[in-house]
Protein backbone atom coordinates (compact mmCIF):
# COMPACT_ATOMS: atom_id res chain seq x y z
CA UNK A 1 0.00 0.00 0.00
CA UNK A 2 1.08 3.71 -0.59
CA UNK A 3 -0.56 5.08 3.10
CA UNK A 4 2.41 5.32 5.64
CA UNK A 5 0.93 4.78 9.10
CA UNK A 6 2.61 8.02 10.82
CA UNK A 7 0.92 8.45 13.99
CA UNK A 8 -1.54 11.91 14.99
CA UNK A 9 -1.73 13.15 17.97
CA UNK A 10 -4.94 13.47 18.66
CA UNK A 11 -5.23 9.62 18.53
CA UNK A 12 -3.16 8.96 22.17
CA UNK A 13 -5.37 8.21 25.18
CA UNK A 14 -3.50 10.95 26.78
CA UNK A 15 -4.05 13.73 24.30
CA UNK A 16 -6.42 15.90 26.94
CA UNK A 17 -10.30 15.52 25.59
CA UNK A 18 -10.67 19.64 25.90
CA UNK A 19 -7.82 20.02 23.01
CA UNK A 20 -9.14 16.99 20.95
CA UNK A 21 -12.57 19.15 21.17
CA UNK A 22 -10.67 22.12 19.81
CA UNK A 23 -9.19 20.37 17.02
CA UNK A 24 -12.27 18.77 15.87
CA UNK A 25 -14.04 21.61 15.39
CA UNK A 26 -11.58 23.21 13.37
CA UNK A 27 -12.11 20.24 11.43
CA UNK A 28 -15.98 20.45 11.17
CA UNK A 29 -14.84 24.14 10.24
CA UNK A 30 -12.64 22.69 7.10
CA UNK A 31 -15.55 20.21 5.95
CA UNK A 32 -18.22 23.39 5.63
CA UNK A 33 -15.34 25.50 3.79
CA UNK A 34 -14.31 22.27 1.24
CA UNK A 35 -18.29 21.24 0.61
CA UNK A 36 -18.42 17.84 2.48
CA UNK A 37 -21.90 18.07 3.56
CA UNK A 38 -22.61 18.57 -0.12
CA UNK A 39 -21.00 14.96 -1.35
CA UNK A 40 -22.50 13.07 1.68
CA UNK A 41 -25.95 14.33 1.34
CA UNK A 42 -25.54 12.53 -2.19
CA UNK A 43 -24.25 9.38 -1.33
CA UNK A 44 -25.37 9.19 2.16
CA UNK A 45 -29.61 9.72 0.05
CA UNK A 46 -28.77 6.95 -2.15
CA UNK A 47 -27.47 4.08 0.54
CA UNK A 48 -30.24 4.68 2.70
CA UNK A 49 -32.50 4.04 0.33
CA UNK A 50 -30.58 1.24 -1.53
CA UNK A 51 -29.92 -0.18 1.84
CA UNK A 52 -33.76 0.57 3.31
CA UNK A 53 -33.02 2.02 6.27
CA UNK A 54 -33.58 5.64 8.06
CA UNK A 55 -30.97 5.09 10.81
CA UNK A 56 -27.36 6.14 10.84
CA UNK A 57 -24.77 4.91 12.98
CA UNK A 58 -21.95 7.42 13.12
CA UNK A 59 -18.18 6.12 13.92
CA UNK A 60 -15.24 8.51 15.31
CA UNK A 61 -17.49 11.06 15.73
CA UNK A 62 -14.94 13.63 17.48
CA UNK A 63 -17.16 16.71 18.67
CA UNK A 64 -20.49 15.90 15.97
CA UNK A 65 -18.63 16.65 12.82
CA UNK A 66 -20.46 16.97 9.64
CA UNK A 67 -23.12 14.60 10.18
CA UNK A 68 -25.54 16.46 11.86
CA UNK A 69 -25.20 19.37 9.04
CA UNK A 70 -25.74 16.25 6.66
CA UNK A 71 -28.79 14.70 8.27
CA UNK A 72 -30.66 18.17 9.02
CA UNK A 73 -30.64 18.88 5.10
CA UNK A 74 -31.62 15.02 4.21
CA UNK A 75 -34.55 15.59 6.73
CA UNK A 76 -35.84 18.30 4.88
CA UNK A 77 -36.29 16.17 1.21
CA UNK A 78 -39.21 13.84 0.81
CA UNK A 79 -38.95 10.14 2.39
CA UNK A 80 -36.09 11.15 4.35
CA UNK A 81 -37.88 13.24 6.93
CA UNK A 82 -37.63 10.36 10.44
CA UNK A 83 -34.12 9.56 9.89
CA UNK A 84 -32.10 8.77 13.16
CA UNK A 85 -28.54 9.42 13.41
CA UNK A 86 -26.48 8.26 16.47
CA UNK A 87 -22.99 9.50 17.20
CA UNK A 88 -19.85 7.44 18.56
CA UNK A 89 -16.39 7.62 19.63
CA UNK A 90 -13.85 6.00 20.93
CA UNK A 91 -13.28 9.10 23.15
CA UNK A 92 -16.70 10.47 23.63
CA UNK A 93 -16.99 14.67 23.32
CA UNK A 94 -18.97 15.12 26.87
CA UNK A 95 -19.62 18.49 25.61
CA UNK A 96 -20.74 18.13 22.37
CA UNK A 97 -22.85 14.90 24.08
CA UNK A 98 -24.94 17.07 26.86
CA UNK A 99 -25.52 19.94 24.07
CA UNK A 100 -26.48 17.54 21.75
CA UNK A 101 -28.85 15.05 23.70
CA UNK A 102 -30.32 17.51 25.56
CA UNK A 103 -32.08 18.72 22.48
CA UNK A 104 -35.69 17.86 23.14
CA UNK A 105 -37.17 15.88 20.35
CA UNK A 106 -33.93 15.44 18.40
CA UNK A 107 -33.27 13.33 15.71
CA UNK A 108 -29.93 13.23 16.73
CA UNK A 109 -28.14 11.26 19.54
CA UNK A 110 -24.50 11.04 20.82
CA UNK A 111 -23.61 7.96 22.89
CA UNK A 112 -21.21 8.30 26.29
CA UNK A 113 -19.79 5.21 26.15
CA UNK A 114 -16.95 4.80 24.27
CA UNK A 115 -17.25 2.39 21.19
CA UNK A 116 -14.21 1.43 19.25
CA UNK A 117 -15.14 1.35 15.97
CA UNK A 118 -12.95 -1.79 15.18
CA UNK A 119 -14.73 -4.07 17.49
CA UNK A 120 -18.03 -2.89 16.58
CA UNK A 121 -19.50 -6.21 16.95
CA UNK A 122 -19.08 -5.84 20.96
CA UNK A 123 -15.65 -7.33 21.78
CA UNK A 124 -13.67 -6.87 24.49
CA UNK A 125 -11.70 -4.08 24.87
CA UNK A 126 -8.04 -5.52 24.09
CA UNK A 127 -5.64 -2.92 23.98
CA UNK A 128 -7.45 0.26 24.47
CA UNK A 129 -7.44 0.90 27.40
CA UNK A 130 -10.39 2.44 27.50
CA UNK A 131 -13.08 1.93 30.02
CA UNK A 132 -16.23 1.04 29.75
CA UNK A 133 -15.89 0.10 26.38
CA UNK A 134 -19.29 -0.53 24.12
CA UNK A 135 -20.04 -2.10 20.78
CA UNK A 136 -22.68 -1.32 18.36
CA UNK A 137 -24.58 -4.06 19.39
CA UNK A 138 -28.01 -3.08 18.99
CA UNK A 139 -27.16 -0.56 16.50
CA UNK A 140 -28.20 -0.90 12.90
CA UNK A 141 -28.40 0.98 9.64
CA UNK A 142 -26.00 2.83 8.00
CA UNK A 143 -22.93 2.88 9.04
CA UNK A 144 -20.76 6.14 8.53
CA UNK A 145 -17.28 6.98 8.89
CA UNK A 146 -15.91 10.43 7.82
CA UNK A 147 -12.44 11.96 7.80
CA UNK A 148 -11.77 8.68 10.26
CA UNK A 149 -11.01 5.70 8.07
CA UNK A 150 -7.33 6.75 7.53
CA UNK A 151 -6.69 6.17 11.33
CA UNK A 152 -7.11 2.38 11.11
CA UNK A 153 -4.51 0.43 10.37
CA UNK A 154 -5.23 -2.02 7.69
CA UNK A 155 -5.80 -5.22 9.97
CA UNK A 156 -8.09 -2.91 11.78
CA UNK A 157 -9.61 -1.49 8.25
CA UNK A 158 -10.78 -4.61 6.79
CA UNK A 159 -12.10 -5.60 10.12
CA UNK A 160 -14.58 -2.68 9.79
CA UNK A 161 -15.15 -3.67 6.12
CA UNK A 162 -15.74 -7.07 6.91
CA UNK A 163 -18.10 -6.72 9.71
CA UNK A 164 -20.33 -4.44 7.93
CA UNK A 165 -20.47 -7.43 5.04
CA UNK A 166 -21.02 -9.92 7.36
CA UNK A 167 -24.06 -8.23 9.61
CA UNK A 168 -25.34 -7.11 6.42
CA UNK A 169 -25.42 -3.36 7.37
CA UNK A 170 -24.91 -0.39 4.66
CA UNK A 171 -21.65 1.44 5.17
CA UNK A 172 -20.03 4.46 3.89
CA UNK A 173 -16.09 5.36 4.35
CA UNK A 174 -15.63 9.11 2.86
CA UNK A 175 -11.95 10.91 3.07
CA UNK A 176 -11.22 15.02 2.39
CA UNK A 177 -7.54 13.81 2.38
CA UNK A 178 -5.55 13.35 -0.58
CA UNK A 179 -2.74 10.86 -0.31
CA UNK A 180 -2.61 10.59 -4.28
CA UNK A 181 0.55 12.85 -4.97
CA UNK A 182 4.22 11.90 -4.05
CA UNK A 183 4.59 12.03 -0.37
CA UNK A 184 7.17 14.49 0.26
CA UNK A 185 4.90 16.94 -1.06
CA UNK A 186 2.55 16.61 1.55
CA UNK A 187 5.00 17.81 4.26
CA UNK A 188 4.64 21.37 2.03
CA UNK A 189 0.70 21.36 4.17
CA UNK A 190 2.34 21.84 7.61
CA UNK A 191 3.07 25.31 7.43
CA UNK A 192 0.08 25.57 5.07
CA UNK A 193 -2.55 23.76 7.73
CA UNK A 194 -0.54 26.28 10.74
CA UNK A 195 -1.87 29.30 8.89
CA UNK A 196 -5.19 27.64 8.17
CA UNK A 197 -5.36 27.26 11.77
CA UNK A 198 -5.34 30.42 13.10
CA UNK A 199 -7.25 32.05 10.15
CA UNK A 200 -10.47 29.63 10.71
CA UNK A 201 -10.40 29.49 14.57
CA UNK A 202 -12.78 32.34 14.24
CA UNK A 203 -15.40 30.47 12.71
CA UNK A 204 -15.23 27.22 15.08
CA UNK A 205 -18.22 26.55 16.99
CA UNK A 206 -18.57 26.72 20.22
CA UNK A 207 -16.26 29.56 20.46
CA UNK A 208 -14.14 29.36 23.92
CA UNK A 209 -11.49 30.62 25.85
CA UNK A 210 -9.25 27.65 26.02
CA UNK A 211 -9.51 27.93 21.56
CA UNK A 212 -8.45 31.23 21.62
CA UNK A 213 -5.81 31.23 23.98
CA UNK A 214 -3.97 28.01 23.07
CA UNK A 215 -4.03 28.92 19.19
CA UNK A 216 -3.09 32.64 19.08
CA UNK A 217 -1.12 33.12 22.70
CA UNK A 218 0.40 29.74 22.97
CA UNK A 219 0.10 28.43 19.57
CA UNK A 220 -0.58 24.69 20.73
CA UNK A 221 -3.74 23.54 18.43
CA UNK A 222 -1.66 25.12 15.31
CA UNK A 223 1.27 23.09 16.14
CA UNK A 224 -1.20 19.84 16.73
CA UNK A 225 -3.59 20.62 13.77
CA UNK A 226 -0.60 21.32 11.42
CA UNK A 227 1.21 18.08 12.05
CA UNK A 228 -2.12 15.60 12.50
CA UNK A 229 -2.85 17.31 9.14
CA UNK A 230 -0.10 16.39 6.94
CA UNK A 231 0.14 13.14 8.77
CA UNK A 232 -3.67 12.63 7.89
CA UNK A 233 -2.64 12.92 3.95
CA UNK A 234 0.40 10.31 3.99
CA UNK A 235 -2.70 7.81 6.27
CA UNK A 236 -5.31 7.83 3.49
CA UNK A 237 -6.36 4.66 1.53
CA UNK A 238 -5.77 5.64 -2.05
CA UNK A 239 -8.53 3.78 -4.62
CA UNK A 240 -5.87 0.95 -5.01
CA UNK A 241 -5.02 0.50 -1.21
CA UNK A 242 -9.22 -0.16 -1.01
CA UNK A 243 -8.80 -2.56 -3.40
CA UNK A 244 -6.19 -4.35 -1.51
CA UNK A 245 -8.77 -3.97 1.59
CA UNK A 246 -12.04 -5.56 0.00
CA UNK A 247 -9.66 -8.68 -1.80
CA UNK A 248 -12.09 -11.48 -1.07
CA UNK A 249 -14.91 -9.85 0.27
CA UNK A 250 -16.44 -9.45 -3.19
CA UNK A 251 -20.26 -11.35 -2.84
CA UNK A 252 -23.19 -11.18 -5.07
CA UNK A 253 -25.31 -10.64 -1.66
CA UNK A 254 -23.23 -7.11 -0.88
CA UNK A 255 -22.09 -4.30 -3.29
CA UNK A 256 -19.10 -2.37 -2.94
CA UNK A 257 -18.10 0.69 -4.83
CA UNK A 258 -15.99 3.03 -4.62
CA UNK A 259 -14.73 6.39 -6.38
CA UNK A 260 -13.70 10.15 -6.49
CA UNK A 261 -15.88 13.17 -6.06
CA UNK A 262 -14.67 16.63 -7.47
CA UNK A 263 -15.09 19.87 -6.05
CA UNK A 264 -13.63 22.30 -4.12
CA UNK A 265 -11.05 19.29 -2.97
CA UNK A 266 -10.67 15.73 -4.14
CA UNK A 267 -13.01 13.05 -1.88
CA UNK A 268 -12.81 10.13 -1.91
CA UNK A 269 -15.72 7.34 -0.51
CA UNK A 270 -16.31 3.84 -0.43
CA UNK A 271 -19.95 2.32 -0.08
CA UNK A 272 -21.15 -1.16 1.04
CA UNK A 273 -24.50 -2.18 0.09
CA UNK A 274 -26.38 -5.14 0.71
CA UNK A 275 -28.57 -6.45 -2.39
CA UNK A 276 -30.48 -9.12 -1.15
CA UNK A 277 -32.90 -8.78 1.89
CA UNK A 278 -31.32 -5.04 2.16
CA UNK A 279 -34.05 -4.29 4.80
CA UNK A 280 -33.95 -7.65 6.79
CA UNK A 281 -32.14 -6.20 10.37
CA UNK A 282 -31.30 -2.88 8.91
CA UNK A 283 -33.69 -0.97 11.32
CA UNK A 284 -35.88 0.62 8.95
Amino acid sequence: MKRIHLFEIEDFSWFPGWLRACMTRLIVVMHRALGTREALVELIARALKESNTSNIVDLCSGSGGPMIDVVRTLREKPGFEGIQLTLTDLYPSMEAAELINNQEGSNVSYRTSPVDATKIDGEVAGSTGVAGLAGLRGLTGLRTMVSSFHHMRPDDARKILESAQRSRQPICIFEISDNSHPLFLGWLALPINFVMCLLITPLARPMTLRQLVFTYIVPIIPLCFAWDGAVSNARTYTLDDLDELLSGLRDEDYRWEKGVIGGRAKKLYLLGIPTRDAGAGAGG
